[in-house]
């Protein structure tokens, strides 16, 4: 088990076991990656700026992506934005 600085207002953890990373979104706008070393020791690799309040996330395994909800915005329209993982 480890403990982990992340973003804020984090709602959805996401574990790519063949890549051995966890993707972490949060509601303070952004998606944290974090790479498994270890059983109980990961390394923050990437920390992508999406929007304040987009927090809900979904990853597919099998289609290598990660989708993120983004709320509506003043006249911005919800959408649902695609992350492709590389590897």
């Amino acid at each position: 088990m480890a403990t982990l600085p992340t973003v804020g207002d984090s709602d959805d953890i996401s574990y790519d076991a063949s890549a051995k990373r966890l993707y972490v979104s949060g509601g303070e706008g952004a998606i944290v990656v974090y790479r498994q070393v270890d059983p109980d020791h990961y390394k923050e690799l990437s920390k992508v700026e999406t929007v304040r309040g987009a927090r809900t996330s979904f990853f597919s395994p099998e289609l290598g992506r990660l989708f993120l909800a983004v709320r509506r915005e003043g006249q911005t329209a919800a959408a649902v934005w695609v992350y492709e993982v590389s590897k």
